[in-house]
């Protein structure tokens, strides 16, 4: 899921709002705001919900600004809108304008959190062309900051190790994930996440991919590994169960909007070919 070719990230508390002739990714709370056929809210639409507590550009598609807007959870909104969760809309927006309004919450999570400084509580001030925050007093800038955060897939011949949180919807077990600590490396991670969620140790790590996750702000860093030991003890409060599935009787999984979905169909074709 990557931002389409013709997009360039950029910020500027300029809001261009001004007219049809910009894309709006408009959002009520944490949920974006669609028309019925799944198109973005128009301007004439969003002029009907009064001034956004939040509102910048935050990139160009096809040469064309791209507007963050946002209102309260509790703001009415207008005939021929609707709210709809982000991970929803994924299966709902065109190809490649998902993974733009990920950036969107993404910033807009960061714009929240930084009106004032985090050294001497200034209002700060935002910087435009550039994606930061200025102290006025005490000249603190803020960036966004990305969460690194691991996700491990492992394999035990034509087993594949899979655990579900309470979060999870009933019955969906994932791949193993975790964030990366301060000073530790992204492999250090694997190895300490896999064995304190499930006490099972892992070798041979094989890098997969990566996915930024706007849940609020992290960055998935995903692997695949052979199991080395061990026997499962799920972590208390963390892990509801985890289980070795065989590759005939998976259960639920991660729908296609996580990198776990592709990262579980890809050790799936890796164990069918080696067992052919």
């Amino acid at each position: 899921m990557q931002w389409p070719d013709d997009f360039s990230p950029g910020f500027s508390p300029s809001t261009a709002r001004a007219g049809d002739d910009v894309h709006h990714f408009a959002f009520i709370g944490d949920e974006i705001l669609l028309c019925p056929e799944s198109r973005m809210a128009s301007a004439s639409q969003l002029t009907l919900l009064g001034e956004p507590r939040a509102a910048f550009v935050f990139g160009q598609l096809a040469g064309k600004p791209c507007v963050l807007a946002a209102w309260q959870a509790d703001v009415p909104i207008p005939a021929g809108l609707q709210r709809i969760n982000v991970r929803q809309a994924f299966e709902l927006l065109p190809a490649g304008h998902w993974s733009l309004a990920a950036r969107a919450k993404q910033m807009l999570s960061w714009d929240l959190a930084t009106r004032f400084c985090g050294t001497c509580a200034s209002p700060t001030q935002a910087m435009d062309g550039e994606p930061a925050k200025l102290c006025p007093n005490c000249g603190q800038r803020s960036y966004p900051q990305i969460a690194p955060a691991i996700m491990c897939l492992v394999r035990r011949g034509n087993e594949l190790l899979l655990a579900r949180s309470a979060h999870f919807r009933p019955g969906m077990y994932s791949a193993l994930a975790g964030f990366v600590e301060a000073g530790e490396s992204v492999e250090a991670c694997v190895h300490r996440e896999v064995f304190e969620e499930t006490g099972i140790r892992v070798t041979n790590l094989r890098w997969f991919a990566s996915q930024p996750w706007p849940f609020p702000q992290s960055l998935m860093l995903a692997f695949h590994a052979d199991y080395a030991g061990g026997e499962i003890v799920p972590q208390p409060g963390e892990i509801e169960d985890a289980q070795w599935f065989r590759l005939d009787a998976l259960p639920d999984l991660p729908s296609a909007v996580s990198i776990a979905s592709r990262l579980i169909e890809a050790g799936i074709a890796e164990c069918n070919k080696t067992l052919a």
